[in-house]
C-alpha cells in the first residue's frame, strides 16, 4: 500500500510543478501590480502584511497536522481497539487560544495605521490638487476637469502632482466602480452619491483600469485608461482642450462615439447590443441630440438610458461634428 501512496504523491507533485510555473508567470494575479501612487502602495503592503501571517498560519497548522497523523496513527493496532488517551495541557490550550487573538490585533492595528493614507490625500502631497470629477455610466467613464474640459474613457493627469477623484454616477444609471489597481483601490460610483479618492504618480506612463462592478450586460468593455504626462505637457494639452470644445471639436465627438455609441450600436453604426441606425439618422442634429439626452425605448429590444443628459450643448455639437465627418458622405 505505502509504494503506492507514495507514487500517487510523486504524480501529484510532478503534476503540479508543471502547471506551477505558468501559472506564478509574471505574478500570474497572486500578488497585486507594483504600485505607482502612495496609497496603492499602502494597499500593497498591507496584502503583503496579512499574506505573511496566512502562510505562518497555514504553514503551522498543516505541519503540526501532518505531524500528528505520523506520531499518533495507528500502527498495528486493530481498527476496534482505542488509541492512547492524551489528556488535556491547560498551557497548549491557552497559546492557541490567545495566539489567533494576538495575530487579528496585529493585522487591524497595521491595517489602521495605513488606511489614513489609503483613503486620504496626504497632506505633504506637492502642491494643490488637481479635482476631477468622475462619472460612470453604461457603459463608460466621463472626466470633467475643473476648466470644464471633458474626456471619455482616457483620464489625463500631471506627473508629481496628486490627482483627487471625486466619483459618482447618474440617477437613473447602476452602481460601477472605479478601478485602476496601480494608482489605488476600487471606489464606488453610486447613482446620486459621491465618493472621492485620489493618486499621485511620480512617473508618466499609461495606467489601465476596468469597471468592478458587474453593471450590464457590456460590463466588460467598460475599461479606463490614466495617462499621466509630464506637468508642462498636461498644462498645455488642458489649454489646448479648453480651446478646442469651445466649439464643435470632432476629437471630442469621436471620444464620444467610440466610448459611449459605438459600444452599444457598433463602430459603423451596424447594430450589436443595440439597434442599427441608419446614416441619414446620423447626421440629423435634432435627432441625435434628443436620443442621446432623452433616451429611447423600442418594442421588444433594451431600453437605451439617457446617455448625455448632462452634456453640455458642446458636447452635442461636437458628437454632431463628428458623425457629420465620418457619415455625412453616406446621407
Amino acid at each position: 500500500m505505502r509504494p503506492r501512496i507514495l507514487l500517487a504523491l510523486g504524480g501529484w507533485c510532478v503534476a503540479l510543478s508543471a502547471v506551477a510555473g505558468p501559472a506564478l508567470a509574471g505574478n500570474g494575479g497572486f500578488a497585486p501590480v507594483p504600485p505607482e501612487s502612495p496609497n496603492a502602495e499602502g494597499i500593497t503592503t498591507t496584502w503583503w502584511f496579512i499574506t505573511a501571517f496566512i502562510l505562518l498560519i497555514f504553514v503551522l497548522v498543516e505541519g503540526l497536522l501532518v505531524l500528528f497523523v505520523l506520531r499518533y496513527r495507528r500502527r498495528r493496532r486493530s481498527r476496534d481497539e482505542d488509541g492512547v488517551q492524551i489528556h488535556g495541557s491547560t498551557r497548549l490550550e491557552l497559546m492557541w487560544t490567545a495566539g489567533p487573538v494576538l495575530v487579528l490585533f496585529a493585522i487591524a492595528v497595521f491595517v489602521a495605521v495605513k488606511l489614513p493614507g489609503i483613503a486620504d490625500t496626504p497632506s505633504s502631497a506637492a502642491g494643490a490638487p488637481l479635482r476631477v470629477e468622475v462619472v460612470g455610466q453604461q457603459f463608460f467613464w466621463q472626466f470633467r476637469y475643473p476648466n470644464e474640459v471633458v474626456a471619455i474613457d482616457r483620464l489625463r493627469a500631471p506627473a508629481g502632482v496628486p490627482v483627487e477623484l471625486v466619483v459618482t454616477a447618474p440617477d437613473w444609471d447602476v452602481v460601477h466602480s472605479w478601478w485602476v489597481p496601480a494608482l489605488g483601490g476600487k471606489i464606488d460610483a453610486i447613482p446620486g452619491h459621491v465618493n472621492t479618492t485620489w493618486f499621485q504618480v511620480a512617473r508618466p506612463g499609461v495606467y489601465k483600469g476596468r469597471c468592478a462592478e458587474l453593471c450590464g450586460l457590456y460590463h466588460a468593455k467598460m475599461l479606463d485608461e490614466v495617462e499621466v504626462m509630464p506637468a508642462d505637457a498636461f498644462a498645455a494639452w488642458l489649454e489646448e482642450q479648453a480651446s478646442a470644445q469651445q466649439a464643435a471639436d470632432p476629437e471630442l465627438g469621436r471620444a464620444e462615439w467610440e466610448g459611449v455609441c459605438a459600444k452599444c450600436h457598433g463602430m459603423d453604426a451596424e447594430g450589436g447590443y443595440g439597434p442599427a441606425i441608419p446614416p441619414d439618422t446620423l447626421v440629423d442634429d435634432r435627432a441625435i441630440a434628443r436620443v442621446v439626452r432623452a433616451g429611447r425605448a423600442l418594442p421588444g429590444r433594451p431600453v437605451m438610458p439617457p446617455v448625455g443628459r448632462d452634456w453640455t450643448d458642446g458636447q452635442i455639437e461636437s458628437l454632431n461634428a463628428y458623425l457629420e465627418e465620418r457619415f455625412g458622405n453616406q446621407g
